[in-house]
Parts: C-alpha cells; structure tokens; sequence
C-alpha cells in the first residue's frame, strides 16, 4: 500500500478542512467576481439588440449570428488556452485572459455595422477561451473531490448572479443615451469593458498558482492538503491510464459528456439572449423594467444550484440530479410555447434552474469521472466543444424569427435536444456513487 492510499487519520482530516476553508475564504471570492463580470461581458449583448438594429442595421439573423461566433473563436482556443494555465499558472494565465477579454468589450463600443461586429464577436471569444474551465480545473488543483462540489456551486452561482445584474446595470447604462453626443449601448460596453480590465490588473496581485505558493497556509497546511488531492487522483486512476492522451479524450464517456453540455448551453443561452425580446412584448415596459425581470429566472437558479452542489458533496448521486435537470429544462422550454410573455417568463425560469442546476452538478461530476492525466485538456474539450450550443441556439433562433416571426419552432426544438440529453445522461457508465 503507497503512502497516497493510506486513508488520512482524523487530525489531518482537520488540518485539511482549516486549509479548504482559506482558500474558500480568499480565492474563490475572487474567482466568482472574475466570473461574474465575464458572464456580464459576455451576455450583455441581449439587451442592445433593437439598438444594433435601430443604429446599425443589424437585423435579427445577423444579429444571431454575432451573437453565435462568440463560440466559435471560444471553442477554437480553448483546449491550448487551458494547457497554456497548466503550464504557467492561474497567476499569469487567468489575469491575462480577463484583461485582453475587457479589452474586446470596450471595443465592441466602437461597432460601426455588421462585418466589425462579427469580427469583435470572435475575438472576444478567442480572448476568453480558456477561462471557465481553467476555473474548474484552478480547483481540482487545490481542492479534494469532497470540498470540490460547493466551490463548484459558489463559482457557478456568480454565473447566475450575472444574469440577475446585468438587466438592471445594462438597463441602466443604456440610459445614459445621449450623454456626451454618445449612443447608450457604445456607453455600456464602453465601461464595462474597462471594469473587466481593471479587475484583471488587480488580480494578478492576488491569485496564487500552487499549494506551496500560498503564504498564508502552514506548512503543515500545504502537506495534508497537497497529500488529500494526490490521493483523490490516485483514485481517479484507471486500468486505462496506459492509453495516451488522444485515446482518452476519444472515449465514449468524454463525447457523451460533451453532447450534454452542448445541449445545456443551448438552453441556457437560449434564456439569455431572448428573453428581454419576449419580454419586451410586454405593453409599457422599459429597458429597466426588463433588465429586472430577466433577472427573475437566475434568483431561483442560484438557489436551487447551490442546494443540489451541497447535496452532491454529502451524498454523491450526479447523474440523476444531472438527469432531472434534464428533464426540467425540456419542461421549461415546451411550456415557453404557451400563452403571455409573463407565462413565458414562468416557463424560462424553470427552464434557467434546470440549465444552472445541471452545469453545477455536470461539471462536479466530470472532474471525478475524467483520468487526471487529462484533467485539464479534457474539461477545456468538453466546455469548448459544449459552447458551440452558445453558437447553434442563437443563429438557429434569429433564422428562424426571421423567416416565421416567432421563436416557437425553435423552443420545440430545444425541448427535444433535452430529451436526448436526458437519454445521453442515463446511458453513461460512472463510478458508483457518481
């Protein structure tokens, strides 16, 4: 038996939960605000629509279409961007992914028509590529499988919390229009682009990279936890770790969980990017008005993502929490077909708890499902490949709003990709108690 089997006694167990909860207490803070104004960043573009249009031109197809190559620059750098962190550090890595990623934001304030918002659309997913799941990746480094689950949900729920404030601080920006001879949406993306890059220049001063480069640890600290995550990859290890690289990433169980999240994504963004247009059908509401109820849906995700996070760690169970967000994300999205924009509402926030609660639950699952020797490459995989939703939904729906009218089809749709998520979950073969 290697000292790494050896199962950890009752002191080191307690050594282990004081060092989890300094990280909790000063780098996951940090990473949930890096997240939220990524998420801000990179859905803030659902509430400009109708001024693109108003302004520049940009109809409801290409509309969809910038919206939708977001992820396609996301996913084409997103593997080197992740093995980029593995070799030079959160450190380093993180910070300059957030500061060039601001950098694109502010730019997109200087759009002048279809072709530049196309461009600025792909670059600011190349900038960003690499930052989620080098996140996720950041604290599977750091954190044992057991404390993983609810830093996971913490992480995640900045995501949620983004789409709570971005209605009401987009909403609030866009009226500025006017100010200084400069249009409201140019002003949005003008200061929030430049807060992202602020927020990245500091943080270099706080990220640590490593166990042992965390001055505020004790030796003893940096050991038992450092002992505590090499005993969880030892676990993790299979009678398939003599396959290489490529031969893991081509497993069944990594495409599957790519096909799930792929499905996810579409869902989520789906919500986000049309929403404030159903919304907006509403007789005699504001931008305001609707940068508030589109936070509605996302104050029930981030409830109901930490409570099912929470679970997971206690009491394992994944790939049915997994499947039953599945199936509230169909529910959601069929029942969208149905009467008012406000029932509409109802529908997409079951469906927005569906999506949030699957996104914390499938990403705690996959990091105790992958081979460690692909941790890093296979989280960037799945969430590079996944994104690619974030592309199909939105240049399938504005197509489709375009030539009918309505986004009913693609509602449909999509509550049809759940179902096949729901069946893709249930086939997949995880350890017991996953």
């Amino acid at each position: 038996m290697t000292a790494l089997s050896i199962p950890a006694t009752a002191e080191e167990d307690s050594v282990v939960k004081s060092a989890v909860r300094k990280f909790y207490r000063r780098m996951v803070p940090l990473t949930v605000l890096m997240l939220l104004i990524n998420q801000i960043d990179r859905t803030n573009l659902g509430f400009v629509q109708d001024a693109l249009k108003a302004d520049l031109g940009i109809g409801a197809a290409a509309f969809g279409l910038g919206a939708g190559l977001f992820f396609v620059g996301y996913a084409l750098f997103e593997v080197p961007s992740n093995l980029y962190l593995k070799r030079l550090g959160a450190r380093i890595w993180l910070t300059r992914i957030m500061i060039t990623w601001g950098a694109v934001t502010l730019a997109m304030a200087f759009t002048g028509g279809e072709t530049s918002f196309y461009v600025l659309r792909f670059l600011l997913g190349a900038m960003e590529a690499g930052f989620f799941p080098g996140v996720i990746f950041y604290y599977s480094v750091w954190l044992p499988d057991a404390h993983r689950g609810r830093a996971v949900a913490i992480f995640l729920s900045a995501s949620a919390l983004a789409y709570i404030v971005t209605g009401p601080i987009s909403g609030a920006l866009l009226e500025m229009h006017g100010w200084l001879g400069i249009a409201g949406w140019r002003w949005m993306f003008l200061i929030e682009g430049g807060v992202s890059m602020l927020v990245g220049l500091l943080s270099i001063i706080w990220l640590v990279s490593r166990i042992d480069d965390a001055r505020w640890l004790s030796l003893e600290e940096k050991r038992a936890l450092g002992d505590a995550v090499a005993r969880d990859e030892a676990v993790r290890q299979t009678e398939a770790r003599h396959l290489t690289q490529l031969q893991l990433l081509l497993q069944p169980t990594v495409i599957k969980l790519c096909a799930i999240y792929f499905i996810s994504v579409m869902t989520g963004y789906t919500v986000t990017f049309w929403l404030p247009g159903i919304l907006r059908q509403i007789d005699g509401i504001d931008n305001f008005q609707v940068g508030l109820l589109s936070a509605v849906p996302w104050l029930f995700a981030v409830a109901a993502m930490y409570v099912l996070a929470k679970l997971t760690d206690d009491k394992g169970h994944r790939r049915a929490l997994v499947a039953g967000s599945m199936a509230l994300m169909a529910a959601g999205m069929a029942l969208a077909t149905l009467g008012s924009p406000w029932f509409a509402l109802f529908a997409l926030t079951l469906a927005a708890v569906g999506y949030k609660s699957c996104n914390s639950v499938f990403w705690s699952m996959t990091a105790v499902s992958l081979e460690p020797k692909v941790l890093a490459a296979g989280i960037a995989l799945i969430n590079s490949l996944g994104n690619l939703g974030g592309f199909a939904a939105p240049a399938a729906f504005g197509v489709i709003k375009e030539q009918t009218g309505s986004i009913q089809g693609g509602l449909l749709g999509l509550t049809a990709c759940s179902l096949i998520g729901l069946v893709l979950v249930l086939s997949l073969k995880v350890r017991k108690g996953v």
